[in-house]
């Protein structure tokens, strides 16, 4: 798949996703989101701090967290949540849509992984009806490896079988099957609601920012 053919779908993810921001009430802005301790309005603001950030105000931030990517993103996700208008938030992922930023040591499928399952994280939380298109889901299925399931704490050798499209399968034991959006968010250490793969109390939990 062509960088610019990713680049498009990660455009098109900002933009969808922000229409959908723009639809929310401001109880819903503050509802919890799949990232364990982060509301939408958290989310929001971390999936923007790369366009606002520069690589020196990056390394200043990560020092502060005394090296910490973790600390680092989920302080800077609470202050600038706090800081900044559901209407500003919404409209820095619009306006930067085509903006080349990607996570640390990722490529632009890192980007585009980084925009889908965030948003997920979002909808899914909300119950919104909104589908990400199959294709973008594909790619990231396509690219999920055991070591980014184990960099996003899903243990190949321990977790079910997870299948996506036939011929796609990731770990061991009784298959499970669902929409290929949910298993995405499974197979990226998230944990869904109850009824759904790996939902309800024993599923996955990880920290929100294994995905910064």
């Amino acid at each position: 798949m062509s960088r610019r053919t990713i680049a498009s779908a990660v455009a098109a993810e900002r933009r969808e996703l922000a229409d959908v921001l723009d639809s929310l009430t401001p109880e819903q802005w503050d509802a919890p989101s799949l990232c364990t301790g982060w509301r939408v309005r958290e989310v929001t603001a971390h999936m923007s701090l790369g366009f606002r950030t520069t690589l020196p105000g990056f390394a200043a931030e990560l020092l502060r967290a005394r090296g910490s990517l973790h600390r680092m993103t989920d302080r800077t996700a609470r202050r600038d949540a706090a800081a900044l208008g559901t209407r500003e938030l919404a409209a820095l992922l619009r306006e930067n849509a085509g903006h080349p930023w990607k996570p640390p040591a990722a490529g632009p499928i890192g980007a585009l992984a980084h925009d889908v399952v965030h948003g997920l994280g979002i909808t899914v939380a909300l119950g919104h009806p909104r589908r990400v298109p199959e294709d973008r889901l594909q790619l990231l299925l396509d690219a999920v490896t055991p070591r980014s399931l184990r960099f996003f704490g899903v243990e190949p050798d321990r977790h079910p079988a997870v299948r996506g499209r036939p011929g796609l399968v990731h770990g061991e034991g009784t298959p499970v099957h669902g929409k290929a959006q949910d298993l995405l968010l499974v197979l990226f250490g998230r944990r869904l609601p109850p009824g759904r793969p790996n939902g309800g109390p024993e599923g996955h939990r990880v920290p929100p920012t294994l995905i910064a």
